[in-house]
């Protein structure tokens, strides 16, 4: 039997948006009167939190959080208690901007994050007697520690797969008898072609469920095909960030998509050029305002995540706001290769439909007013040269049909390409080569 929903997961449109409105009045109340950075953004402004008056509101964005962090190291001002109320210290990896995101949080406010975690395990159907992996090392990350620590919550059997290698924590795993791991989707290939590669049957193992973030991975069909078909268990979406907290998932009942946990998030898509909304089904740009971070709320965030909301009653019984294909795309990942628009994650899913492709990797080459794409690409197998040279053709002919540019398609040794536990980063800077 798998564990309940909550009230407020079932409340119909109409009950939901007035308790929106009371959270978000709560909100206000608490936090503008000592938070400095909302005083800055909010104090001029005359707003009550019913009906449309959300939508007056300013954006915020990552850069006024970071450069607010760089004028007021280490922290910023986006704080609404004293220092000494917060207990918990997380931050991004920095990988993309060189500069981390730090985030404190309030035991009350941990708490909140707690609790939209383990919507995604109800959500993905996560029952009492599961025994869940925590495939990764434990650092400042907060993914990692929400997802444990809501586990346990739920009283939930745990293990930890930190300070381990590849192989060790396969037969962690296995020897444990896990039912559920959590990882990110790139890990879990790497897991599974590990697996494959020691002769591990995970296939036959108790594992039924992978429950996946961090990439848009998880969400495009040839890569959730490819771990499915290793591991013999289905793929469960979810999407968070360390600003605002696990705010997606995947349900049980409705693969292919996220559902927004509109309980403890305002949920908003605009287009991105013009900041105006987009109608229900058009892609945009999603913008979330948390309800219970208190410690350091954010009011209209701009995520940078593509997506194409829909509305309706679930499968599940629930009516929160349904991303058809997750999360489409990162705005500031997105690639002009030939006057095309096209992000990393479309050219995966290209890639992924050639099971003779373990690894690639993405190199953006400028050459004169124009960039071309490189894709550097590494077979599970060793493969003779005619034949390599036959799959690479294949590749950059798909890449053509689907995406409408040609790349230079590369095969390397074995070996070259880097793995990774966390967070792929298979897209490099730019280069520039001349024509």
């Amino acid at each position: 039997m798998s564990f309940q929903p909550a009230a407020e997961e079932s409340f119909d449109p109409r009950v939901l948006g007035a308790y929106q409105e009371s959270r978000l009045g709560r909100l206000l109340e608490t936090a503008l009167p000592s938070n400095t950075f909302l005083q800055g953004k909010l104090a001029s402004l005359a707003f009550d939190a019913s009906g449309e008056s959300i939508f007056r509101l300013p954006f915020t964005t990552r850069d006024e959080i970071t450069q607010d962090q760089a004028r007021h190291p280490p922290y910023g001002t986006n704080l609404t208690f004293p220092r000494e109320a917060y207990t918990r210290l997380h931050q991004t990896s920095g990988t993309t901007t060189g500069v981390p995101l730090r985030w404190l949080d309030t035991p009350q406010s941990w708490a909140w994050c707690l609790g939209c975690w383990s919507m995604v395990y109800r959500g993905a159907g996560v029952r009492p007697d599961d025994r869940i992996m925590f495939a990764f090392s434990f650092g400042p990350f907060i993914g990692f520690w929400m997802a444990f620590e809501a586990a346990g919550q739920m009283g939930l059997f745990r293990l930890a797969g930190g300070g381990m290698s590849t192989s060790a924590r396969l037969r962690y795993l296995l020897e444990n008898q896990a039912t559920v791991v959590c990882c990110t989707p790139t890990y879990a290939l790497h897991l599974g072609q590990t697996a494959a590669k020691e002769g591990l049957n995970l296939d036959g193992s108790p594992v039924r469920m992978l429950i996946v973030a961090g990439e848009p991975g998880g969400n495009l069909p040839a890569v959730r095909r490819r771990i499915e078909e290793s591991w013999g268990a289905r793929v469960i979406d979810h999407a968070g960030m360390t600003e605002l907290g696990a705010w997606g998932f995947e349900c049980a009942q409705r693969p292919g998509g996220m559902h927004i946990i509109e309980s403890e998030f305002i949920a908003e898509v605009i287009n991105p050029a013009t900041l105006a909304p987009v109608a229900d089904g058009q892609p945009g740009e999603l913008v979330l305002t948390n309800l219970g971070r208190l410690g350091s709320p954010l009011i209209r965030y701009r995520t940078g995540d593509l997506v194409r909301l829909t509305r309706g009653l679930c499968a599940c019984g629930r009516c929160f706001a349904w991303l058809e294909s997750g999360i489409l795309g990162r705005l500031d990942e997105m690639l002009i290769i030939r006057g095309n628009n096209v992000f990393p994650s479309a050219v995966e899913e290209v890639l992924r439909a050639f099971p003779q492709i373990e690894e690639f990797r993405l190199t953006p080459i400028e050459r004169g007013a124009l960039t071309d794409l490189r894709i550097e690409v590494e077979f599970a197998v060793q493969t003779s040269g005619e034949d390599a040279g036959i799959v690479a053709q294949r590749v950059a002919e798909s890449v053509r049909n689907r995406l409408n540019f040609s790349p230079t398609v590369e095969v390397v040794s074995s070996g070259t390409l880097p793995r990774f536990e966390m967070k792929a980063r298979r897209t490099v800077h730019p280069r520039r080569e001349e024509d």
